[in-house]
């Protein structure tokens, strides 16, 4: 078996008069982030690791914010095609590990949501997904609330 690790991060700031959707949840929020798709830092962090790791390009190159197609796109069917492309390369998602960083919302009461709808995209159990929140302690725009950021660590394996 053929192991690769990979690594992705993905920073969105808020926006006003935007829906919230993180790891593939609608949030009850003032606010939402605001980026060319649905701007879910969280499903784009995911996509950016597994394609790191298979080394494949990055998630621009496969949906650009140059095209009309992806405006306001709900990042799940990104997802999606981003684990169908690793499996044409030969590659299978193993698991996957994600540290969402807000100062709000708080993500600890929908975590088993946000697994749930990441479970149904990428074919994984919920059991082999990490996902964890932590605050940025009011240091720099993520702690004033100005953004949300989310790294995610991705293992697959040559089908």
């Amino acid at each position: 078996m053929s192991f690769r690790i990979g690594h992705g991060y993905d920073i969105h700031r808020t926006a006003a008069g935007r829906p919230l959707v993180l790891g593939g949840v609608l949030f009850e929020s003032d606010f939402g982030l605001a980026g060319h798709s649905d701007a879910d830092c969280v499903i784009h962090a995911i996509c950016d690791a597994f394609l790191g790791a298979a080394g494949l390009p990055d998630l621009g190159h496969f949906f650009p914010d140059t095209d009309t197609t992806w405006l306001n796109a709900d990042s799940q069917v990104l997802l999606r095609r981003i684990v169908q492309v690793l499996r044409e390369d030969g590659w299978a998602p193993v698991n996957l590990d994600v540290t969402v960083v807000a100062e709000k919302p708080r993500i600890s009461k929908r975590i088993a949501d946000m697994k749930a709808a990441l479970s149904i995209c990428t074919g994984l159990p919920s059991t082999s997904i990490g996902l964890k929140a932590t605050t940025n302690e009011g240091v720099d725009d993520i702690g004033r609330g100005l953004a949300i950021a989310a790294h995610a660590v991705t293992l697959i394996e040559k089908a």
